[in-house]
Parts: C-alpha cells; structure tokens; sequence
C-alpha cells in the first residue's frame, strides 16, 4: 500500500475492512501501539526554481506539493511525530557555495499543530538551488532521540545541483551508522537521471521509490507512507521469490520486497497448519515509464499447481503502483497433528517499458503475508471470504429496507393531504 485512483482505493479498503473484520479488531490494534515508542516521520520539501513548473495537472509543481502536504497533514496519525524540512527556499543567487547550504528546518520534530504547519508550508515559493545532499544530512539530524521509527519522505523535480557531495552516499552512509532511518523518495516529472539517483537513495536505506505525475497521486503516496511509519510492522524484509513454486523462499507473517522483472513470474511458500488461513497483499511499483494499461496478479496455489483463490487489479497510466489481495480460508483437519499444509503464492504483472527503458532491475514488489487462526465456527465465515463483515452488509440491506418503507409511507401520506386539501 500504494498510489492508485481514490475510487479503486476506496474499493480495496472496503474490501480489506469487510474481509479482515476478524483479524484486527480495532481495541487489539490500540493495545498494540498504546506502549510502542513515538514513529517521527521528516517531509524534505524540494523549494528550488524549478518547481515553478506548470506541468502537474495544470498547475505548477509547487502547489501540487502544498496541496498534498495539507492533505497529509490533516490525515496525519495522532501519535506521529512530524517535522518539515525544505531545500532551496531562501538564496535566489548564483553562488554554489551558499545556494548548497540552502536548507532549513521549517518545522520542527515533535507533536503535529496542523494549522502552524500548514501556514509555514503556504508561504514557501520557488527560489533556488536543490542541494538534496545537504538536506537529507541536516534532515538525519533533526529526528529526537528514541527507539520509534523514523523515516524521510522526500519529494523533489529534479537531481542534486551540489556534486561532488553525491545524495546517494549520503543515504548510503546514514544507512550504516545503524539508526533505522528509511528514505522514501518520490519525483515529481523527473528526467532519467533525476530517477537514477531518487532510486539509489531510496535503496541505500531499505526505502521507495515513487515517480508521480498528477496531484491526487501525490496527496495519496506521501499520506501512506506517514500511515506506515505508525504501523507495527514498517521495515520490510528483502526476499527472492523463485522461479517456480518448489524453490521458493518459505514466509512467515511480515511484510516483503522483493523484484519482478518484465513478463517474469515469482513464487514464495507458506506454511498453513491447521485451523489456520492466509491472507496476503501485494504492490507492484512502476519506477520508470512503462506503457499504459497493466495489471498484478496474485494466487494461491498448491504444491500440485491447483489454483484455491486469486486477486488482480489493473491500471491505466495514471497510477504507479498497482495492488490486490486475497484470502485463502482456514486449513482443515480431522488431526490434531496434522503437518502444515503448503500454500504456493505467485506474483505477476503486465507492465510493458516504454521505448528505451532500461529492464533491469526488475520493478519493485511489495509483499504483505498474515498466517492467522481461522474463524472457529463455520457461521463466522460469509460468502466470498467477507468474514464478520457480514454484519455491515446486512445492515445496509436492513436500513435500505426500511428506508424504502418509511419513503413510501411519507409519500402516501403526502398524497393524502393533497386529496383532502
């Protein structure tokens, strides 16, 4: 999770909520974070003269970005530790040296006041350089001391002007010193080169890679990553699927990375005991042009190539990443020793490269994997995998019922009066 469409996001997330509606409760999922240390999450604005640009959905580059950054700002999770940090926003000169010192704590790391960011975000205008090296080591520095997650989000137009100072070992030297800081890069119309290096620093730290063309996708990318930060479970664990289901890689419940090239399927194993139901996502990026029109597709199968469920979704050149979901029902067994049962899971996509694109690395692939105790009564488990969630669909049926009662009343109620008068 992942830029798409609202609609067809809004679709997943009825979907997930009606299908996970026993999984995660909501009190559980309060317990759970109520102890976890504050997650801090750093927006590194890109102010410099570029962004004057007028080439996202109209408007310029820059009030793209200020409208995400309202959006995000008022999605923003409670317990977030926020902080803003801009590059280029005050030296409008031509001296290199000074226009690469251009960076500044616009506001500081702590509890989020919406309206105090917001207003420091509404007075920024293009102006300079883009000294992106410079900012990601003074953005290392902003983050208070704790174990929480921390993570950068960084959004700029273009590549960095202040070599030979390289942003990339920048990222590259943060990831070593061992604080558990992730950089998310996201750029805005960039050019091939400026992909090449937001990708590299983005790599450097375990972190994303997001192109993005249109402001919803903006609004969306940068909310999810400040969600995630908050999540439990945020640091991603890198994997190679395999080319078939039998030399796969086993997976426990956590969340995956991994890279699929073009036209090439992975496969990943699960080990499902009994009484016991998998549920899985996965997100596929384009961080390079590809063509329009593609799709992911997800099974589970079993070890003797029989498909049990599957999940699929589609694009159409306005979303970048791509994601679907299934559930595969609990195991059964008459035993109570009985061995796990093994689910195959296979990832494919259909994202074609643009002409010249380079092919490798493969794109990126995003895997989630729950193994959790299935519904003990069968009557817990609705038609097409909704879970508890039936009580919400049957509720719509009641209240469209009686709705249409109540509508038909009135109106021969209305009816009547007129008669009379």
């Amino acid at each position: 999770m992942i830029t798409r469409r609202r609609s067809a996001a809004g679709a997943l997330a009825l979907l997930t909520a009606l299908t996970a509606g026993t999984v995660f409760p909501a009190a559980a999922a309060a317990d759970e974070t109520d102890d976890r240390p504050a997650p801090q999450v750093e927006l590194v604005l890109d102010v410099s003269g570029s962004m004057r640009e007028r080439d996202v959905d109209g408007g310029s580059r820059m009030a793209a970005a200020k409208q995400a950054f309202n959006e995000v700002l008022d999605a923003t999770p409670e317990e977030v530790l926020l902080g803003i940090r801009t590059l280029g926003a005050n030296y409008p000169g031509d001296d290199r040296k000074e226009g690469c010192e251009d960076t500044e704590r616009l506001y500081p790391m702590g509890p989020l006041d919406r309206l105090e960011a917001k207003t420091a975000v509404a007075t920024l205008a293009p102006t300079g350089w883009t000294p992106i090296g410079p900012a990601l080591q003074a953005a290392a520095r902003d983050f208070q001391e704790g174990e929480g997650t921390r993570r950068i989000v960084l959004i700029t137009d273009g590549e960095d002007t202040c070599a030979p100072l390289d942003p990339c070992e920048v990222a590259r030297e943060i990831a070593a010193r061992g604080i558990g800081l992730t950089i998310d890069t996201l750029g805005l119309v960039p050019d091939a080169k400026t992909r090449d290096q937001l990708l590299c620093i983005a790599e450097a730290t375990g972190g994303t890679y997001t192109s993005v063309r249109h402001k919803d996708e903006l609004a969306d990318r940068v909310g999810q990553l400040v969600e995630r930060a908050a999540e439990p479970t945020v640091t991603p664990v890198a994997v190679e699927g395999a080319g078939t289901c039998e030399g796969a890689p086993a997976l426990k419940s956590g969340l995956y990375t991994d890279r699929a090239e073009f036209g090439q399927a992975r496969w990943y194993r699960v080990d499902l005991p009994p009484g016991q139901e998998v549920r899985a996502a996965v997100s596929v990026a384009a961080d390079r042009e590809v063509k329009p029109g593609y799709g992911v597709l997800l099974r589970a199968v079993t070890v003797h190539g029989r498909e049990t469920v599957r999940g699929e979704a589609a694009g159409h050149g306005r979303t970048d990443v791509v994601s679907t979901g299934l559930r595969l029902p609990k195991a059964e067994s008459d035993e109570e020793e009985s061995p796990a049962e093994v689910v195959c899971l296979e990832v494919t996509h259909s994202f074609s490269p643009a002409a010249g694109v380079k092919t490798t690395p493969g794109l990126p692939v995003e895997l989630t994997v729950d193994v959790v105790d299935g519904p003990s009564d069968a009557s817990d488990v609705a038609a097409f995998g909704l879970g508890r969630g039936w009580w919400l669909l049957g509720a719509l049926v009641v209240t469209g019922f009686l709705a249409g009662l109540l509508w038909g009343w009135v109106s021969r109620l209305r009816i009547t009066v007129r008669r009379t008068n």
